[in-house]
């Protein structure tokens, strides 16, 4: 079993920085890109932020430049610094991961139970 935990998010004013994080656990083999996506009530999830195993950052053009994911590969956990932070950043924030239990040693995709992000103007 593998678990995937968010924390860190919160109500911050616009032009504020949050950081969010994801710990992953369980019975782990290993794991591929991590990601951050966000959803909005009634609208799909969307990617914000994605990280490779070599550290290959990708991110949606509404959050390139100001916010940074990062990954800590002996620990198993990723971060999202955001910063600049605007109203339409209000959402939840999943993480995902692509993990290769040592159960099964299949990759299979992951999700963490999300975290709201709340930005006030």
């Amino acid at each position: 079993q593998v678990q995937l935990v968010e924390s860190g998010g919160g109500l911050v004013q616009a032009g504020g920085s949050l950081r969010l994080s994801c710990a992953a656990s369980g019975s782990i083999f290993g794991i591929n890109t991590m990601g951050w996506y966000r959803q909005d009530l009634g609208k799909q999830r969307e990617l914000v932020a994605t990280i490779t195993t070599d550290g290959t950052a990708n991110y949606a053009d509404s959050v390139r430049g100001r916010f940074t994911v990062s990954r800590d590969y002996a620990k198993n956990t990723m971060t999202l610094q955001m910063s600049s932070l605007k109203p339409e950043d209000t959402s939840v924030y999943y993480c995902n991961a692509h993990v290769t239990d040592t159960l099964s040693f299949i990759q299979r995709s992951y999700w963490g139970q999300g975290t709201q992000v709340t930005v006030s103007s």
